[in-house]
């Protein structure tokens, strides 16, 4: 059984849906990489 990938498939079929759905993953994947970056900043 194969996995899918993170927006491997666009579930929608009109052009403005798909655009939507691809910003929600652009959003979410954003969110991610925010999440795993350290909040300090470097005092020089």
């Amino acid at each position: 059984m194969s996995e899918k990938r993170f927006g491997e498939i666009l579930g929608f079929r009109d052009h403005n849906a798909q655009i939507s759905e691809i910003y929600a993953m652009i959003k979410t994947l954003n969110k991610l990489t925010e999440l795993g970056m350290p909040k300090m900043k470097a005092l020089v």
